[in-house]
């Protein structure tokens, strides 16, 4: 009991999903119809880039780039400058959990070795803002932009448009949110020291399976070659990273699958859920998204509409709000809980207030273009 306690604590979204899908099964009982549920293409590049990104991760290659900057910051404002601006940008293409994992760790250690601790809710919180907003962007930037992109069949040029504007103005937000602090003083030279060179050959390697994801997400490029393309190699470079991808997210995704097929095969149910959603897809993708998180939320109210713009933006500006809204926010919030001296309350706080100004701005920015 007190195991299966541990497991539903560490990932209670999974355990969710799991037990939807076993009850959807009561009513539908399985069939050769469950496997065309699954978004194999979706789940394949999931693994494909989650590999890709450790593969990085492993060799040093964002730590890096985060050093070559920051040596050249003079004062605490600028220092927030490219703690929170890297997660903004980098979001857009290694994912947003992906550069909180990075660079959160990475900002407490910096934050703590130049005395400024008092800074250190301050930054992760708006790096975590930053990464849950500039991974809107891009189809790679997080799960549910992949899982819609692939669904709706949307061209690349449509959905960089439609997203355009919320990431400018978040953009926009986040440089104005810099001047919350004044700025003091520090200098970071003395701080790092030189690091050794990365091999090359990993570092190209993995180059070309992330090149190889994005032809696959343009659809350039079949995911079932990437797939195999991407097996091979780590085989022989880096096999460990085959076994280190989030499959708590893949059978997520696997689950809520088997949940929304079955819903599919009942009228009813269908009947109803397709008229809730029906014009209405912002604004409860966004509510859904506060209690549920943004990922689930995409994948369940997907299947009951096919207007995707609304959806896709909802579920994006709805993972600001609460701290369930993205679980890339999780992530923060326990990476700053393990720090010594944390007010975890004041973190809440300063999340909630942060997160709500950021939430309303783009609502009234999606009211003015949707």
């Amino acid at each position: 009991m007190e195991k299966i306690h541990r497991i539903i604590k560490k990932d209670p979204v999974l355990m969710i999903s799991g037990l939807l899908a076993v009850i959807s099964a009561f009513f539908i009982p399985p069939d050769a119809a469950y496997l065309s549920y699954i978004d194999f293409r979706v789940l394949a590049l999931l693994y494909c880039l989650m590999c890709v990104m450790n593969g990085f991760q492993e060799i040093g290659l964002f730590q890096k780039l985060a050093v070559f900057i920051l040596s050249r910051t003079k004062n605490t404002r600028q220092l927030t400058a490219v703690l929170v601006f890297l997660c903004f940008f980098l979001s857009m293409f290694i994912t947003n959990d992906v550069s909180l994992i990075t660079f959160v760790p990475f900002t407490v250690l910096i934050l703590t070795i130049i005395g400024q601790t008092k800074l250190m809710i301050y930054v992760i919180v708006l790096q975590t803002i930053a990464a849950n907003l500039g991974s809107m962007l891009t189809p790679v930037g997080n799960p549910q932009n992949l899982y819609l992109y692939s669904l709706s069949g949307m061209d690349i040029s449509l959905f960089l448009k439609t997203m355009l504007p919320y990431t400018l103005l978040s953009g926009l937000m986040l440089l104005l949110a810099l001047f919350l602090k004044p700025g003091e003083e520090v200098s970071l030279q003395a701080v790092f020291t030189e690091t050794k060179a990365m091999a090359r050959r990993p570092l190209a390697a993995y180059t070309l399976l992330f090149l190889l994801c994005l032809g696959c997400v343009l659809r350039l490029i079949p995911w079932q070659a990437v797939l195999l393309i991407l097996l091979a190699v780590l085989f022989f470079f880096n096999r460990r990273l085959l076994l280190k991808a989030d499959f708590g997210l893949l059978f997520t995704f696997v689950f809520f699958f088997l949940f929304i097929g079955n819903m599919g095969r009942i009228p009813a149910i269908v009947g109803f859920l397709r008229s809730v959603l029906s014009g209405h897809e912002l604004f409860l993708s966004i509510a859904a998204s506060q209690v549920i998180s943004n990922v689930p939320a995409a994948i369940l109210l997907s299947g009951f509409t096919g207007n995707y713009l609304p959806l896709l933006v909802g579920v994006n500006i709805g993972g600001l709000g609460t701290l369930i809204a993205s679980l890339a926010s999780l992530i923060s919030y326990k990476q700053y809980a393990g720090t010594a001296g944390c007010h975890k309350g004041r973190y809440m706080l300063y999340f909630t207030v942060m997160n709500l100004i950021f939430l309303a701005a783009l609502a009234i920015l999606t009211a003015l273009l949707l």
